[in-house]
């Protein structure tokens, strides 16, 4: 560390999420940091730039972690240093000047500049702004953090603390005092690990497997996803809430039961694990869901997906397992792997956003800055596929993808069929899970049928009619090969025909059962025809089999006869009928 100890405020341990978030950050110069997300906030009205720029200043000095970097001691231990003081990352852009369209395509490369420059984590603050002047009274604030000091559950808590700082004339002190995230840092420590490492090796026990959509690749370097989106209408919205409510879950589970439908058909597997993210701000915290910092957490849900099981067992045993792991979830997700091995392996990831609201907008002033949503948020993770549920009248739902992994179509496919799983849970939850259909009709039609159009016309004649074809048509073709000798196909129709003749005389009939305790070779074709020539049906007799199991099988087919060779006629006992082929006709071949 660089810094003298008067310039330092604090050292902090890290979270178990901050810790994974690090190591992510620390892969190399090559690799693209996917955790540094952004937030546009749009400001109507009169705007006093250097009382926005105050009130930040006032939050930076009044949240510690927003004034964190991260380092490593000697000893290779991973420490938050929070500096005393720290200047504020600021720019100003004044793009008035051009026409509405040009001015937002620069708004949007400015951003996207500023989100690629991405953070050294080890040198704070992990924090940017750029505000930009759209008009006289229209600008755009664009707020570029790094993931590992902030969670989306303080954003909102953010924001609203700007609003009070700004009216009151950029004073901090109009905030009442608040805990300290080292606060949570303390209260971790406080945990009985052992009893949450105990929990988590029993929620995945048996999983012995990763739940992968794509084949693992450590080589693989972080890149920034891809979306695709769709709203579901008021009514599913609706339909799901219900369905939620006489289940007593939440809608949280019911997304993840239906996402674990989703995803047993892209990993092939019944038994699944996927990532979530819970908000980790604990109840025995007093003040915790005011506090500004990375709280949340990801871990596994495992989902088993017997098909006699119903949707709403699912749901309910989603939901059962979570309130048993809920003392636990602050465990790291590292940790959770080294305890459960390759079963707690997953690549797709789940987040259902129930986060704080900002405080609801002022009747409108013309001289009063309002500040709302700027377009949508910039965030990420690292795996394949992340779905984000945003909660509302009308749920949206929000695929990432990578595009190296996924094509457009794909993601598309994949969030239809998430669509239509939650459709059929709405409409019946007492659905069995194996008849849930993931698949649309055009999907459906070229599975079943244009995949399998293997049909052809099938020949109606018996085995025998279409042998005695083969006689008509090529008698002197080579039929069979035995012991170097080649038979022609007259030959062994001219065999099998003096055998069936000795096989009548012996009784032998529609529906009589003839036992073939016979070596490989030509007699046991010849006598295969023989029998079905006399109108009776084979009981194949393995003469490798000991002689007891031979015995069963004769009296277990009911077998009248059985055709013997010289080298097995002593397989089976006295009491059996057995006759000798050459004795009925033919001879061995």
């Amino acid at each position: 560390m660089t810094r003298t100890r008067t310039a330092i405020e604090d050292i902090w341990p890290l979270s178990p999420l901050q810790e994974g978030l690090l190591f992510h950050a620390s892969l190399g110069d090559e690799a693209l940091d996917v955790y540094a997300g952004q937030r546009a906030l749009a400001l109507d009205g009169p705007l006093d730039v250097d009382r926005l720029r105050r009130s930040w200043e006032g939050l930076i000095a009044r949240h510690g972690t927003l004034r964190a970097s991260f380092r490593r001691r000697k000893s290779g231990e991973a420490v938050q240093v929070i500096a005393r003081e720290v200047e504020l990352p600021w720019r100003e852009i004044d793009l008035s000047s051009l026409p509405e369209a040009d001015a937002e395509a620069e708004a949007a490369r400015l951003s996207g500049a500023e989100l690629a420059d991405g953070f050294d984590v080890a040198r704070g603050p992990l924090l940017r702004l750029l505000l930009l002047r759209l008009g006289e009274r229209r600008h755009r604030l664009v707020l570029t953090t790094h993931h590992i000091v902030l969670d989306g559950w303080s954003l909102p808590i953010l924001v609203n603390e700007l609003e009070v700082v700004y009216r009151a004339g950029g004073n901090a002190g109009a905030l009442p005092p608040i805990r300290s995230y080292r606060d949570y840092l303390a209260w971790l420590g406080r945990q009985d690990r052992d009893a949450a490492r105990a929990a988590w090796r029993e929620e995945l026990a048996g999983a012995e497997e990763p739940t992968l959509v794509m084949p693992a690749n450590p080589a693989r370097l972080p890149l920034r996803p891809e979306t695709v989106l769709v709203e579901c209408d008021a009514e599913l919205t609706r339909a799901l809430n219900d369905v939620a409510r006489q289940g007593d879950v939440t809608m949280a589970t019911v997304v993840q039961g239906a996402w674990a439908l989703v995803l047993a058909r892209l990993s092939g597997r019944q038994d699944v694990v996927f990532g979530t993210t819970v908000a980790g701000r604990p109840a025995d915290l007093p003040g915790a869901e005011s506090l500004i910092g990375l709280f949340i957490n990801t871990l596994p849900v495992r989902a088993q997906l017997a098909g006699d099981l119903s949707v709403a067992d699912l749901l309910s045993e989603l939901q059962h397992r979570q309130v048993n792991l809920m003392g636990h979830q602050y465990l790291g997700l590292a940790e959770i792997k080294q305890l459960a091995g390759p079963g707690a392996e997953f690549d797709t990831l789940v987040v259902y956003e129930n986060y704080p609201h900002s405080v609801a907008p002022a009747p409108y002033d013309p001289d009063t800055l309002v500040i709302g949503p700027g377009g949508a948020p910039q965030d990420a993770s690292h795996h394949p596929l992340g779905l984000i549920v945003i909660p509302g009248e009308r749920m949206e739902l929000h695929l990432d993808y990578r595009p190296d992994l996924f094509d457009g179509a794909r993601a598309e496919s994949v969030l239809a069929s998430l669509v239509r799983v939650l459709e059929q849970m709405a409409a019946d939850p007492q659905r069995r899970l194996s008849d849930i259909e993931l698949l649309d009709e055009a999907e459906r039609t070229a599975v079943v049928e244009e995949w399998n159009a293997t049909a052809q016309e099938v020949n109606a004649s018996t085995v025998l009619q279409r042998f005695r074809g083969w006689v008509a048509r090529t008698p002197d073709a080579t039929a069979l090969w035995s012991r170097q000798h080649a038979f022609s196909y007259s030959e062994v129709d001219a065999r099998s025909d003096a055998l069936a003749r000795g096989l009548v005389a012996r009784g032998v009939g529609r529906e009589s059962r003839v036992g073939l305790c016979l070596p490989r070779g030509a007699e046991m074709v010849t006598a295969i025809l023989a029998v079905w020539k006399a109108g009776g049906a084979y009981v194949p007799l393995d003469p490798e089999y000991p002689s007891d199991r031979l015995l069963f099988m004769v009296a277990d087919s009911g077998a009248e006869l059985v055709l013997v060779a010289e080298e097995t006629v002593d397989r089976l006992s006295a009491d059996v009928e057995t006759a000798l082929v050459g004795e009925l006709g033919t001879g061995s071949g």
